[in-house]
């Protein structure tokens, strides 16, 4: 199957499924006639298993890294339940930084409420609401 084609069968793009063949993760062959890529029925598991991976969090070098393991004859069960607990660490650091700053941004609205609009002036201030409360939580040098 073509590119279009094995997008349609897996659900997604024909642009995911160029990039994933651009770094490794799918492997076509050539048509001798005219040099297109040509998909297999392996490249389409190995698709939907990347998809499904990537909605769970994994990078594409954890697939990949899943994938070799799974083509060297190994489980990659083990290595997979490691990977998830590492990207939900990362996924909740993640979440406690936009809460901070949701919780700075409710500070900002709340401080500007009540501020008059003010002036650029003479070009070195742009917008003082924005400076002068980056200002108050910036230490001085």
């Amino acid at each position: 199957m073509n590119v279009t084609a094995l997008a349609r069968r897996a659900g997604t793009t024909s642009e995911t499924v160029r990039h994933y063949t651009d770094v490794g993760l799918l492997r076509p062959e050539r048509n001798p006639d005219n040099g297109y890529r040509v998909y297999r029925k392996r490249d389409l598991d190995t698709l939907r298993f990347a998809l499904s991976a990537r909605a769970l969090g994994f990078t594409l070098a954890d697939i990949r890294e899943l994938v070799e393991e799974a083509e060297s004859g190994q489980s990659p069960c083990q290595h997979t339940r490691e990977l998830i607990e590492y990207r939900l660490a990362e996924v909740e650091r993640q979440i406690h930084a936009l809460q901070a700053r949701k919780a700075r941004m409710r500070e900002a609205m709340q401080a500007w409420a009540e501020q008059p609009d003010c002036q650029p002036g003479d070009g070195s201030h742009i917008c003082g609401l924005i400076e002068t409360f980056a200002r108050e939580e910036v230490p001085n040098e």
